[in-house]
């Protein structure tokens, strides 16, 4: 015998068009009702984060009651943290400008976690990933991790200029325990991704914070980056004090999803106050006459390696736009 019952959930996990739900019965494992997967072609139609309403079926087996569930409605998504979609394994197919990939939807913040040595910081990737949180309206959080291997003076020369910009930085360091409540803090009660570098010390920070959460999303983690011929899986872990916290698999490879070359400057908060003083409404900022951002980057009022990912994502960003 079975009986079916409506309830609500948050997608916790994804695995191979299988959905687990958490639910006031727990958490269910779901598959996507056929409908859902018609109408989004151009986005995942179901993500890690997603508020979704599901249909329940409940299946009777010698006593036990077994939970089956079938993903009708999805919730509009208030925000998503996305990438533009690869091509499909073994393909030549260049990336599709119009296909998006959900790494993680409706989360309140995203942890940019980078090491202050071993390895080096990758300020160029921590810009791309910024700019993503700002299109997409996600509050950034820059986690400066391994502070013990260079002081927090030369911490702060690293990474202070986010700080001048407006971001906010915690500097931790999982050996020493340094920032480490700050970190906790700022989690608790939110659902947060966590992106970085490998080698950055993340499943180190996560143990730091909670005995074994670490471990989990590093055992996630491995199977995904082998991935390529294995069952991969996206997840987000509860954590104690209230809240989710979510690795971010593959995200090392991100190319920007739908943004236009023109709008790309105002997604860099120190860059962006410039751009109204250029002489040309369409200035590219590159070599145009009378373009206050190239001043600013001259007399030192924006950095230049900041201007420099700009060059190099909008150089991207004109490749797809006017390929297509």
């Amino acid at each position: 015998m079975s009986k079916e019952k409506w309830l609500e959930g948050l997608v916790i996990k994804a695995q191979s068009g299988f959905f687990t739900v958490q639910t006031t019965r727990g958490p269910i494992v779901s598959t996507v009702r056929k409908r859902l997967l018609q109408e989004k072609l151009n986005t995942d139609p179901v993500a890690l984060g997603d508020r979704v309403k599901l249909s329940v079926v409940e299946e009777y087996e010698e006593g036990q009651v077994k939970l089956r569930g079938v993903i009708e409605e999805v919730a509009p998504r208030e925000r998503a943290f996305t990438r533009q979609a690869p091509p499909a394994e073994g393909r030549r197919a260049e990336r599709l400008p119009d296909r998006e990939e959900v790494i993680i939807a409706n989360p309140d913040q995203v942890v940019f976690v980078f090491a202050c040595a071993e390895p080096e910081p990758r300020f160029k990737m921590l810009d791309r990933f910024l700019v993503i949180a700002e299109k997409s309206h996600i509050p950034p959080l820059i986690c400066a991790n391994k502070i013990d291997l260079v002081g927090r003076r030369k911490a702060r020369d690293l990474f202070g200029l986010y700080e001048a910009i407006g971001y906010p930085v915690i500097y931790t360091s999982a050996v020493t325990g340094q920032g480490i409540d700050e970190l906790r803090e700022a989690l608790t009660g939110k659902i947060s991704a966590l992106t970085g570098p490998s080698g950055v010390g993340k499943s180190s920070l996560l143990n730091a914070i909670q005995p074994g959460l670490g471990l989990a999303v590093k055992k996630v983690s491995e199977a995904t980056h082998k991935g390529r011929h294995t069952t991969v899986a996206s997840e987000m872990f509860p954590l104690n004090g209230g809240g989710y916290v979510a690795d971010t698999p593959g995200i090392r490879a991100v190319a920007l999803f739908n943004v236009e070359p023109a709008e790309l400057d105002g997604y860099f908060p120190d860059i962006a106050p410039f751009v109204p003083l250029c002489r040309f409404n369409d200035c590219r900022h590159i070599d145009e006459p009378g373009c206050a951002v190239l001043k600013a980057v001259e007399e030192g009022d924006i950095w230049i390696e900041r201007y420099e990912s700009y060059l190099r994502l909008r150089d991207e960003a004109e490749n797809v736009f006017y390929r297509c």
